[in-house]
């Protein structure tokens, strides 16, 4: 495959592409809190339980940077920001949401047990 420039930064294959737009810890996690409606930054802070102020607002920045996530600032006291998909956001979370399911299934294969992820079925009739 020919390697490509774009904004400064030699790619190797479209995937390393994609994934410059969606890869990395918070991106992905990101768009797929977005994907049913929009979002405040302390609604999407609330939801990531491990990420700072500082990591959300430079993903949020590059995601908007790469037309994946629109942000719209209200002339309010306080201000208030509110972030959502794009249509080119909206494309990424099929390819978010099979990653997610590979991921869930190595680590089933891993063994890895974990009751956020894999919660165990109550029979039924019981609350």
């Amino acid at each position: 495959m020919p390697d490509f420039t774009h904004d400064g930064h030699v790619y190797y294959n479209p995937l390393e592409f994609a994934m410059a737009h969606i890869g990395g810890t918070w991106k992905s996690p990101i768009l797929y809190r977005l994907k049913k409606e929009k979002q405040r930054f302390s609604e999407l802070k609330k939801s990531m339980a491990h990420i700072s102020d500082r990591q959300l607002a430079a993903a949020l920045r590059e995601l908007e940077q790469h037309g994946l996530v629109s942000r719209k600032v209200y002339a309010e006291v306080p201000p208030r920001t509110e972030y959502a998909l794009t249509p080119l956001g909206l494309q990424a979370i099929p390819v978010i949401e099979t990653l997610r399911q590979y991921g869930l299934d190595l680590m089933k294969a891993a063994g890895i047990t974990s009751e956020f992820y894999f919660p165990k079925k109550r029979p039924a009739g019981r609350k």
